[in-house]
């Protein structure tokens, strides 16, 4: 069965709806998945336009409506934005948009009338000023489906990471972190690659502090707090983890070979080595959550400088496209 993946547009001041129309472009994501996008036609036809594409946006309301035809781009419309909408500028109405197509989104996949959500980039600031209080798409999905237990994990051609805290200041993600936090972390990422057909993942837990603390040298021995009960708990389950591991080998040695993913302990630590490794391939994942809703994204933000100028790259919403339909439930 190929899945039915909903595409949300994202903040439409940004360049959602120009990497969207470029990636639906390509013949192959067709041959993999059944893409419908979910937000406004009328913003997608202007892109289209600046584009210089020839694809044909068709209206619909109801995934079944859909035609999944390669040069037709199927759109639930909720007609929420008007049609000038300024390039490059937080808005209200733009943010509360885009909040609204990640909630049609969940109603679809609690309904699986799709079997995946893949998301265009979305502006905080924007989000904020239309009336919807959330550091990101994480926390809006997690509490869309009414999830506790989850994590964003990031995935590129040579390295996969996964994050223990994300969209908070560093003092307040050392604080966070804990050993129940950090085995449910490892849970996740042991199930999901093994969902996606690795038969042993091999985890990497990054230390917290230089050199993983050093043996007590640096730090206040978060390591031997935070990380390691979490870590023997896991060994002691069966699975493959190891740590801590200094942050600044244990990427070299993950894109080596060595592990199949790395657990990041904030934000930084696991964002910097994917995206050096090459923006355009990442792929944001939202692991965890109810209903076994898959979710991938670019990963990437809106781009305010270049949206509208037809130079956005698509090349991470193809991989994010990619990764749901490997993810989907078949």
């Amino acid at each position: 069965m190929i899945p039915t993946i909903g595409i949300t547009m994202g903040d439409a001041a940004g360049i959602g709806p120009e990497v969207i129309i470029k990636a639906l472009e390509e013949p192959t994501i067709y041959e993999i998945c059944r893409p419908v996008v979910i937000g406004d036609a009328k913003i997608l036809k202007r892109a289209a336009t600046i584009l210089n594409s020839k694809v044909e946006i068709c209206t619909i309301d109801d995934p079944e409506e859909a035609r999944f035809e390669h040069g037709i781009v199927d759109c639930i419309d909720l007609d929420l934005l008007p049609e000038d909408i300024a390039f490059g500028k937080v808005s209200a109405k733009s943010g509360d948009a885009a909040f609204q197509f990640i909630e049609k989104a969940i109603t679809l996949a609690k309904e699986n009338k799709i079997q995946a959500i893949c998301t265009a980039p979305l502006n905080k600031e924007a989000l904020v000023k239309g009336g919807h209080d959330f550091p990101g798409h994480t926390e809006i999905l997690a509490t869309l489906t009414e999830t506790s237990d989850y994590s964003m994990m990031l995935s590129s051609p040579k390295l996969k990471v996964i994050h223990l805290t994300t969209h908070v200041g560093l003092k307040q993600a050392i604080d966070m972190i804990n050993p129940e936090r950090t085995y449910t972390v490892i849970e996740l990422a042991d199930t999901a690659l093994k969902r996606a057909g690795y038969e042993e993942p091999r985890i990497a837990v990054c230390g917290i502090n230089p050199h993983a603390g050093e043996n007590g040298l640096f730090g206040e021995g978060e390591e031997e707090e935070k990380l390691v009960p979490a870590i023997q708990k896991a060994q002691a389950q069966g699975i493959n983890v190891s740590g801590p591991h200094p942050a600044d080998t244990v990427f070299f040695r993950a894109v080596r070979g060595d592990f199949d993913i790395v657990v990041a302990c904030y934000h930084d630590q696991g964002h910097v080595p994917i995206k050096v490794l090459g923006l355009e391939e990442g792929v944001n994942i939202t692991v965890g959550l109810n209903y076994g809703i898959i979710r991938t994204s670019v990963d990437h933000g809106t781009a305010f400088d270049i949206a509208g100028k037809n130079i956005a790259d698509n090349r991470s919403m193809v991989a994010a496209l990619q990764s749901a339909a490997e993810l989907a439930p078949k």
